[in-house]
C-alpha cells in the first residue's frame, strides 16, 4: 500500500509543463487571465481558453471551475480564485484551504488520478508562503487520506526560495504526523 505521503510531492518548474491528468490556476475571480500563473496558464493554454472561461461567469473566493487544458500537457485546468491576504477579515486560512479542498474535490469527481497546485495566493495577493505552504499541505494530506481517487499530489513551486519553503514544510508535516 503506497503512503500518503508518497503521493504527495514538492517540485520546481514550470506549471504550465507538468504532465498530469489536471493543473491548477491561481486565478482571479474573473477567471479571465491574470499576471503571474494565471497569466502563464492562459499563454500556454491558448485563446480558446479565454473563451471558455468567459461561459463560467466567475468564481468566487475559495472555489473552483475546471475547463479543458487545450494547448498543455494537462487535460484539465482547475480554476480557483484566492484570498487576498489581509482583507477578508481573518477569513482567508479558511479560504485558502477551500481553493484546495474544493479543487480536490473537482480532480475527484472528474477521476482525475494527478493534479499540481501552484502557491496559491502567494504572488500579488500577498500571502505569506510559510503559513500558505502549511494550509496547503494540511489541507491535501487530509483530502487524500480518504480519497481512493487522486494518486499524486505536486505542489510545483518556480523559485528556489519557494521551494524551500514547501520542502521544509511538508517534512514539518510528516513529523507533526509522526512518519
Amino acid at each position: 500500500m503506497v503512503s500518503i505521503f508518497e503521493k504527495m510531492k514538492i517540485v520546481q518548474c514550470d506549471i504550465t509543463k507538468v504532465d498530469v491528468d489536471v493543473i491548477v490556476n491561481a486565478s482571479n475571480k474573473s477567471l479571465l487571465g491574470g499576471g503571474g500563473v494565471d497569466g502563464a496558464i492562459h499563454r500556454a493554454a491558448g485563446p480558446d481558453l479565454l473563451e471558455e472561461c468567459k461561459t463560467l461567469w466567475g468564481c468566487e473566493t475559495g472555489e473552483a471551475k475546471i475547463t479543458k487544458g487545450y494547448n498543455l500537457k494537462a487535460r484539465y485546468i482547475i480554476h480557483t480564485a484566492g484570498p487576498i491576504y489581509n482583507k477578508n477579515k481573518g477569513y482567508e486560512a479558511g479560504q485558502l484551504m477551500n481553493c484546495y479542498r474544493r479543487s480536490m474535490e473537482l480532480a475527484t469527481q472528474y477521476g482525475l488520478i494527478s493534479i499540481a497546485f501552484p502557491a496559491i495566493s502567494c504572488g500579488v495577493y500577498g500571502y505569506p508562503i510559510q503559513e500558505a505552504s502549511r494550509i496547503a499541505l494540511y489541507t491535501v494530506y487530509h483530502y487524500i487520506k480518504w480519497d481512493e481517487v487522486i494518486k499524486d499530489v505536486r505542489f510545483v513551486l518556480f523559485s528556489d526560495n519557494d521551494f524551500l519553503i514547501y520542502a521544509a514544510a511538508l517534512e514539518d508535516l510528516k513529523e507533526l504526523e509522526g512518519v
